[in-house]
């Protein structure tokens, strides 16, 4: 006999919506402080929205970012990132570092000087290096990255909803809207709280997160569909416990094995991609979360119709389903 690793019992009874008023609470305070955050401390914005320079060196000598990064580090440049760039099309020989400088607090456009300094200390260390054009990222175009980015996320949510709607009810795409505008917001103050890195990549995460929140809920949502179907009598909130029970083996499955690789690229990826992994990361546990303790209560207090009967021409006191023509059910909410 096969064995199988059983991370959830095959029949488990959780009352998730015991503490339905205490959750859902404390969810609406961690989103009404993570606005203040942001308002308040403001966001680390990294070059993408800041504005700055981006210089690309190629070498013939394979790179050695440990080498750039510490030649530039006496420099004291702001948000200084150098990555390495693959293409298929390189030459064997062809080895080129994309290296981004942020403006200073009271510049607009990072100086001449600068740049000249950047490629002295980087020659310093490798004198095959050459340099090609570098390029920069005024004010103006970061303000506009800015408003493309929130246009995104919220045309992300909009199309979101109308899709669950349009797949349920008017109450599940208000649950969903609900618990995917609570994953960004508390994404974004944990972001302001400790002032981490907040660019392009960061948006993708964010993306990312809402596309993953919003899978886990229609999963449980599809299952809580078929229970009302099956358990016509049953309370909506029994309903909901035994739909998120049902599935959560799979929502351990799925978000644990998610967040092994995630972790595994957290410790070891390195500084270059650690905030968008960190934000994954966090969003998968705050996307789990509020698929069952947001979501799920929105459409409890919300309710869900279930009397789709219409009445028996031969027994007007009686109602029969449409889609089966059974005679009515006895106690419908």
């Amino acid at each position: 006999m096969a064995f199988r690793l059983k991370l959830v019992p095959d029949h488990t009874n959780i009352d998730f919506f015991r503490w339905q008023f205490l959750t859902f609470g404390l969810s609406t305070v961690a989103a009404i402080a993570s606005v203040i955050l942001v308002l308040t401390m403001g966001m680390n914005f990294g070059i993408d929205f800041k504005g700055g320079t981006t210089i690309r060196a190629e070498t013939t000598q394979p790179l050695d970012i440990g080498a750039y990064r510490s030649a530039l580090t006496p420099l004291n440049l702001p948000d200084l990132t150098i990555t390495q760039v693959y293409d298929p099309t390189f030459r064997a020989d062809q080895h080129v570092a994309q290296i981004r400088i942020g403006v200073e607090p009271d510049q607009e456009t990072v100086s001449p000087e600068t740049v000249a300094q950047v490629e002295a200390a980087v020659k310093a260390v490798d004198p095959a290096v050459t340099f090609g054009a570098s390029e920069s990222v005024g004010p103006k175009v970061s303000g506009e990255l800015i408003t493309s980015a929130v246009q995104a996320v919220l045309a992300a949510l909009v199309a979101i909803a109308i899709y669950i709607w349009l797949r349920f009810e008017w109450q599940f795409a208000i649950g969903a809207a609900v618990s995917l505008v609570h994953d960004v917001l508390i994404t974004l103050g944990v972001f302001a709280l400790f002032q981490l890195k907040f660019d392009l990549t960061t948006v993708a995460a964010i993306l990312t997160i809402v596309g993953y929140s919003i899978n886990d809920t229609v999963v449980v949502f599809d299952r809580l569909r078929e229970n009302l179907i099956k358990y016509k009598t049953m309370p909506l909130r029994d309903v909901m416990n035994l739909s998120v029970n049902e599935t959560l083996s799979r929502t351990v499955m799925t978000s644990g094995t998610t967040l092994i690789a995630l972790l595994a690229l957290l410790i070891f990826g390195g500084d270059v991609i650690r905030g968008f992994v960190f934000a994954i990361t966090f969003g998968i546990v705050i996307g789990t979360y509020s698929s069952v303790y947001v979501a799920k209560n929105v459409v409890l207090w919300l309710g869900v119709k279930r009397d789709w009967s219409k009445p028996d021409p031969k027994d007007p006191g009686k109602k029969v389903d449409e889609k089966r023509g059974d005679t009515p059910f006895a106690d419908l909410p």
